[in-house]
């Protein structure tokens, strides 16, 4: 079952389930999946292959972290708490990310079988790493632990 497929369904749940946060949620991303098959001229079976979804879940993710910064920075509990709450919805379709010990052991690693010596080296061991791990890795603490490895 594709992932567009799985987000269509829990839609259909949600509705019958009568649970709007999670049904408004779900069709903002039904929405953006429908403009980036547009975008893309998508013409086989309106379907967004998983690896682009993925993507756009991620970029919807960090747009609401965004969000939530300037909800917290002007005191505007209720919008963050929404937020947040569609950040967890979102989160469900997304692949699970590697914790904090696991990318840094799996950083250093890939920084001794690149041979990076110096900052200048970052760009080779970050795409060595997007290779094997783009969807279960975070790569703005992939990027702060190369630079403390690498100095």
């Amino acid at each position: 079952m594709s992932l567009q497929s799985k987000i269509e369904t829990k839609l259909s749940e949600a509705l019958k389930a009568q649970d709007k946060k999670t049904y408004s949620t779900l069709r903002l991303i039904i929405a953006a999946i429908k403009d980036t098959i547009i975008a893309k001229k998508i013409k086989e079976k309106n379907v967004l292959p998983d690896n682009d979804l993925t993507s756009l879940l991620k970029k919807m993710v960090k747009q609401r972290n965004d969000s939530c910064e300037a909800y917290k920075k002007a005191g505007r509990k209720e919008l963050l708490e929404n937020e947040l709450s569609e950040i967890s919805i979102i989160n469900e379709f997304l692949p699970k990310q590697l914790g904090d010990d696991e990318t840094k052991k799996l950083c250093i690693e890939k920084i001794k079988q690149v041979g990076a010596s110096s900052i200048k080296d970052m760009g080779k061991v970050i795409g060595a790493l997007k290779k094997e791990h783009a969807d279960v890795m975070d790569f703005s603490k992939v990027s702060q632990i190369i630079k403390e490895n690498l100095k």
